[in-house]
Parts: structure tokens; C-alpha cells; sequence
């Protein structure tokens, strides 16, 4: 039998395929954006499922199932905390994986998968298909899952590396109903925004202090960080390498005017390498599709610590939500209340720490709540979680400047971190690090 008689004979509809799932499965989505015609489909079957163990990795459609009411159907658990399903978590109507590299190296360490709902691309003539702008884990999660249901988008890009798979390895295909929405060219993270604003612009302008020419930088998507490819600030850098976790607006455009090149990368020279690119305009996309400059490869691979310290000269750039005056950094919770995921901030932060020349930047904005809170704190509320503790904690900047914390006692590090902080709090801060590290003091 040829791939194209195979193909065509795993060929069924939205609606033939969910009929495949039973009460009490677990189903998970593929990292990346959920199918939408097999999630429709999914939806409806409420009438006669029960008790489905949903897992949505990164949720970016607003779809029922996070809305109250669902229960009964759909017990939803995620890996990322976004827009859509930020109402259910704070309501506690769904749970969150606690990641880290897990998901990245090993998915047989979770929960079986019963059934896998993934986008792919449409066979090309070698019967491969193409897992779009994100690779992710998605090809250890196709091989462990009992049943893999696939819906196929030609629009989706196709790129080099490890970013394919053959027909023979998907159990069911369902033709895509075109939505007029290009693939992987809108926010990653599925936000509405105006935009960076000047406190973003300030805060890259320090950060190009701290790059230079033929570093290789990791940019991180969320927050502050992800701008500094847009703003103007690195056009002026010469040979620039990347590996990075995502690519967000702005990277592929550095490719196109010369400023990243790879040149001095020490493994994957002249490559732009990633699990997933999209983030990009249209304009980009297009320049990413079948560009063999850029590379996707699986998370176990790009977020793994040992391959990114084996970068010399390794620059990774994530955001944060608060640091206390020890240099704990908060990228995921305020108190128990989740707003974001790990991701790869923590794998990123290591392998810089242990790259030769290299630097681990936070950024964020010296406040919150139109001014209201400091992000600079001196201890953290209860509950946060620590995503990358204060032993990695290297240079962080806010508006105000660049504090660096490397090699710095706790008093230092609280000196260095005030220096950053809104004026407004300062003298606050100030008295807190007083009774924190110089005991018998007021």
C-alpha cells in the first residue's frame, strides 16, 4: 500500500473521530494550538461523555469546557497559564501540571494518554507531515499515546530540523475547515495588546548594554522580554546567534538584516534553532517556511541545560513578576494565585549559568497596579513560587536600571536591587532590608 492509499483510507470526519473517545478517558491536546474542528467535535459529545480527564497543555482557545458548568464532562488540567483559562484557575475549577523539564524530557513519567488531538500539517510528497511553527514534545507524545487523532492544515508552515512525522504513525486524519486565521502569525500567548510602551523601551535599551556582538541569546515569550526584538535595540549588534525556547516577533526580521547570522554559535553554527516560532508577523512566518536557517527541535533537546551551556557566551532574557531582595525570581504565581507557566526560564537560567561567558537577564517593571505595588520586594508573598531561586540570580533589570547579583553577599544583592526599584518605594525597601540583614537594626 503507497502512503497516498493509507492516507486516504485514515481519512474521517471531526465528528467520526471523537466518537472513538469513551467516558472516563484521558485526553490530551498537543502542545501548540488546540485543533478546532476535533475540540468542536469534542464539544459535542457532552450529551453522552462523562468524566474526561482533559489536559490542555497551553490553552488558546476560548472553548467551554474552562467555563462553570462543565465539570461533570471535563476535568481540565493545564500546563500554561493563559488569558482563556485564567478565570478557571483562579477559581479553582481546573489544576495545573507542575512542569519544569519533565514535559520536556520524559512525557511517559505522566498519566497515559489515552487520546491525542493534534494539528498537522497535510502530507507533503514523501508522505511527512509538518508539526507547523511549534514542535514541542510532540513527537514522544504521538508515540506514547494509545490513539492519535490529527487534524491537517495545509497552511501550516513547514520548517527544518526534527519538525515532521510520517503518515504511518498517526491513527486518524480530519481535514481542516479553513478559518481565514494564518497559523502561528498572531501573539503566542493568545493576548490582546497596545503594545510595548516606553517603560518596555527603557528597560531594552539597558539590556542592549549587556549583549555582545556574536552572543547567543535566548529571548523568552511574556512580559517585558519578548519586545526587546522589536524595539530597534540590537540593529546596531553584529553576529548574534539564537536558541531559544520560542521565537517571538522580531527574531526572523533580525535574520533578514544581518544582525543574527550564528556565526560564532558554538554548536549549530549559522543556525536559528528553537521548538517554536510563532510569534512572527506573516512577513516572517512566510521568510521561517522552508528557510533552512532556522531549525526546530524537540523541548527535550532545546531546554535541555547541557545544550544551552554549550553555548559559550549564552544570554538568556526571560520576564518575572516580582524579586525579593535575596534575588528569588517569580515568573508564575503571586501568592497561590497562578498567572503564568515554568516554561523554560529555569532550564535557560542554569544553562547560562554554566555557559562560558554567559549571562542570565530578568526584566520587569519596577511596578504593578498602575504604580500602586512594587515588583521589587523584600520578601515574597506567601505562597509564590520560586521559579528560578536566587542561587542563578545574575542581572536584573527594571526602568531604572541594571542590578547585578552575581557574586554578591544578601546585603549587597538588597543594595543593588533598591537601586532599581521605583523611587516611590525605596525608602520602604530600604527599612525592610534592614531588619531582614542587619539584625538589632531599625
Amino acid at each position: 500500500m503507497s502512503w497516498r492509499e493509507e492516507y486516504e483510507r485514515k481519512l474521517i470526519s471531526a465528528e467520526e473521530a471523537v466518537k472513538l473517545i469513551n467516558p472516563g478517558d484521558h485526553v490530551a491536546f498537543a502542545y501548540g494550538l488546540e485543533p478546532n474542528d476535533l475540540a468542536l467535535a469534542l464539544l459535542g459529545r457532552t450529551g453522552d461523555l462523562k468524566n474526561i480527564r482533559l489536559h490542555v497543555p497551553a490553552p488558546g482557545r476560548d472553548l467551554p469546557w474552562y467555563e462553570p458548568g462543565w465539570e461533570e464532562t471535563f476535568g481540565v488540567s493545564i500546563g500554561f497559564v493563559l488569558p482563556v483559562a485564567r478565570k478557571m484557575m483562579d477559581e479553582r475549577r481546573g489544576d495545573y501540571l507542575v512542569s519544569g523539564l519533565l514535559w520536556a524530557e520524559e512525557p511517559s513519567v505522566r498519566e497515559p494518554v489515552d487520546v491525542l488531538l493534534i494539528y498537522l500539517s497535510t502530507p507533503d510528497e514523501h508522505g511527512y507531515c509538518s508539526f507547523g511553527a511549534s514542535l514541542w514534545d510532540k513527537k514522544k507524545a504521538v508515540r506514547q499515546a494509545r490513539l492519535v487523532l490529527a487534524e491537517t492544515n495545509p497552511e501550516l508552515i513547514r520548517t527544518y530540523g526534527d519538525n515532521y512525522l510520517h503518515i504511518s504513525e498517526i491513527d486518524y486524519f480530519v481535514p481542516h475547515t479553513p478559518t481565514g486565521k494564518v497559523p502561528g502569525a498572531t501573539d503566542i500567548l493568545g493576548r490582546k495588546t497596545a503594545g510595548p510602551g516606553e517603560t518596555a523601551e527603557t528597560i531594552a535599551a539597558y539590556v542592549a548594554t549587556v549583549i555582545k556582538d556574536g552572543d547567543t541569546i535566548e529571548v523568552g515569550v511574556g512580559g517585558t522580554a519578548e519586545w526587546l526584538p522589536q524595539l530597534g535595540v540590537l540593529e546596531n549588534k553584529h553576529d548574534l546567534g539564537v536558541h531559544s525556547e520560542n521565537l517571538p516577533r522580531g527574531i526572523a526580521s533580525l535574520v533578514m538584516k544581518g544582525v543574527v547570522t550564528g556565526r560564532f554559535k558554538t554548536i549549530n553554527p549559522g543556525k536559528v534553532v528553537s521548538t517554536a516560532c510563532g510569534g512572527g508577523t506573516r512577513d516572517e512566518m512566510d521568510f521561517i517556511n522552508m528557510n533552512p536557517v532556522f531549525e526546530l527541535y524537540g523541548s527535550d533537546y532545546v531546554l535541555d541545560p547541557r545544550v544551552i551551556a554549550a553555548h559559550d557566551n549564552m544570554v538568556a532574557i526571560n520576564a518575572a513578576l516580582a524579586v525579593d531582595l535575596t534575588g528569588q525570581i517569580a515568573a508564575e504565581s503571586i501568592g497561590a494565585t497562578m498567572v503564568s507557566g515554568t516554561g523554560g526560564q529555569l532550564a535557560f537560567a542554569t544553562g547560562a549559568a554554566l555557559s562560558r561567558g554567559g549571562r542570565n537577564i530578568t526584566v520587569l517593571h519596577s511596578t504593578a497596579q498602575g504604580g500602586k505595588v512594587s515588583r521589587i520586594v523584600p520578601q515574597l508573598d506567601y505562597g509564590t513560587v520560586v521559579t528560578v531561586p536566587r542561587t542563578l540570580a545574575d542581572i536584573i533589570v527594571t526602568e531604572y536600571g541594571i542590578a547585578r547579583l552575581k557574586g554578591k553577599t544578601q546585603r549587597q544583592r538588597a543594595e543593588e536591587l533598591i537601586s532599581i526599584a521605583h523611587p516611590d518605594f525605596r525608602s520602604e525597601l530600604s527599612n525592610e532590608s534592614r531588619q531582614l540583614f542587619w539584625p538589632g537594626t531599625t
